[in-house]
């Protein structure tokens, strides 16, 4: 029997809370906080932050049949972890991921520097996350809003170099398993379509294009992504 797991990344609250709708709708699943977030020593990579994650799971004796659902850099560690350990992971679901190296704007990387030190930089940040998770319902985005205040810019400035380092071009061409992209056609920051490569780099790969959805999809809207993350675990029984 598959084993969901949700893997946040640093935006949306930057905890396991940002996947909370999925964990009510998908009772037994996992949704780990990484550390550093705000608690323990940040993962410095997507592959140590896969190691990370294994060690998790392996201790709590989740080993195989993982279904790996992430976002952000979970999604980029959901891949790093299924093409480490094939044989552990039976799907795939990502969200809002590159495959490749990118480029960031300088000044939204520096906002963040300057809101780890300044009390004005760092509510204006929080408007920025606020925009951000615009789609998010009011009650729901005022909670991912307070864990973004639990853990910080400096915390998101470490994970977006993160992001922002990780490239699986050369490998993705030998991921075997089950994927389900998920892509908010409507997201504030308006990153190019990064889904799609990955999409055409895996065949059999399945792309669900969200309107009124934009960097967080299963936040944004929970009822639709909970019932393509249904649909994609029938598909692997």
């Amino acid at each position: 029997m598959a084993q969901l797991v949700f893997l946040h990344g640093p935006g949306a609250g930057g905890t396991s809370r940002s996947f909370a709708r999925q964990l009510e709708r998908f009772p037994g699943s996992l949704a780990p906080t990484f550390p550093g977030h705000p608690d323990g020593e940040p993962c410095p990579t997507v592959e140590r932050s896969a190691e990370w994650l294994r060690g998790w799971l392996w201790a709590q004796g989740y080993s195989q049949d993982l279904v790996l659902a992430g976002y952000t850099l979970g999604a980029c560690t959901a891949l790093q972890y299924a093409l480490d350990y094939p044989d552990e992971v039976k799907g795939l679901v990502l969200m809002t991921m590159a495959l490749r190296l990118k480029q960031r704007n300088p000044a939204s990387l520096e906002l963040r520097l300057r809101a780890a030190q300044d009390p004005k930089a760092f509510e204006e940040w929080i408007e920025m996350m606020r925009g951000i998770l615009r789609f998010v319902e009011p009650g729901f985005r005022e909670q991912l809003l307070d864990d973004h205040r639990l853990v910080g810019p400096a915390s998101q400035y470490r994970d977006l170099q993160i992001i922002d380092g990780f490239d699986a071009t050369d490998r993705i061409g030998s991921l075997d398993k089950p994927l389900l992209l998920i892509r908010g056609m409507d997201d504030p920051l308006d990153p190019p379509e990064y889904e799609l490569e990955i999409h055409q780099a895996v065949p059999g790969s399945q792309y669900l294009k969200l309107h009124d959805a934009g960097h967080f999809p299963m936040a944004e809207r929970p009822e639709d992504v909970n019932q393509a993350i249904q649909e994609f675990l029938d598909s692997l029984q």
